[in-house]
């Protein structure tokens, strides 16, 4: 898809506890555009997750990342966060599915809907992908703990890790496969130089942070490793989502 404009806007989206609020990037173009949920990494909708809302949008997509913790705060609402991320289920999992059905009402939007996450969203990607997505990016996303589980029914799934991500070590392997096992289109490369968060254009963290964790955790931008993944990403969108 060539590059376009992209507006973001402040949403709030409803659900069955309230408004979630939420950033929607919208191409410009008449549309209707493939719409995509946009699941933000543990340190919530910042400049780098607003960042990748604009880069993806531009590729022709309606993109809305809905805000996590909005109900109560980043410190409130991470440890019920990563609660719902390790058992598949919670608030967190409702807010995404609430995300979904926002898209999918919009008169902007064809219908087909992708997931995408980076970091703890990668996470969600991966065990979203089996909840009526027509395709899924994970992006050094956490196992489930039971991942046979997870992809069980799941759409097809492009996958990025990198290989001095200590954090997820031998994820790449794992999930390739898994995904050969169960049959599913996938797209998985792990790469040689890359750490964790190596899609973000800035640096990772809160501003005091940064320092430690481009320096002594390594988690830092690789724009190159950064471009190819994105390069794969929208094709397999442009192919599943189309």
């Amino acid at each position: 898809m060539a590059s376009r404009d992209v507006i973001l806007h402040e949403v709030d989206i409803p659900t069955d506890d309230g408004l979630l609020r939420g950033v929607l990037g919208v191409p410009s173009g008449k549309g209707p555009f493939p719409g995509v949920v946009m699941v933000h990494e543990i340190f919530g909708i910042e400049e780098n997750m607003r960042a990748q809302i604009e880069r993806l949008a531009r590729a022709g997509y309606l993109v809305l990342m809905p805000d996590l913790y909005s109900r109560g705060g980043m410190r409130t609402c991470l440890r019920a966060t990563f609660n719902a991320l390790r058992s598949g289920s919670g608030q967190a999992f409702d807010d995404t599915e609430a995300a979904k059905a926002f898209l999918s009402a919009r008169a902007d939007c064809t219908g087909k809907i992708g997931v995408i996450g980076f970091c703890m969203g990668g996470g969600f990607a991966l065990q979203m992908a089996n909840r009526g997505y027509g395709a899924a990016a994970v992006n050094y996303g956490m196992m489930p703990t039971d991942l046979d589980d997870a992809l069980d029914g799941a759409c097809p799934i492009v996958a990025s890790y990198g290989k001095r991500d200590k954090t997820l070590k031998n994820a790449a392997h794992t999930i390739e496969t898994a995904l050969a096992r169960h049959g599913i289109e996938h797209d998985v490369k792990e790469y040689p130089a890359a750490n964790h968060a190596f899609m973000n254009p800035g640096p990772a963290g809160p501003k005091a942070l940064r320092p430690f964790m481009q320096k002594v955790v390594g988690f830092k931008p690789y724009p190159e490793e950064a471009q190819d993944a994105w390069s794969r990403i929208e094709t397999f969108f442009a192919t599943h989502l189309s």
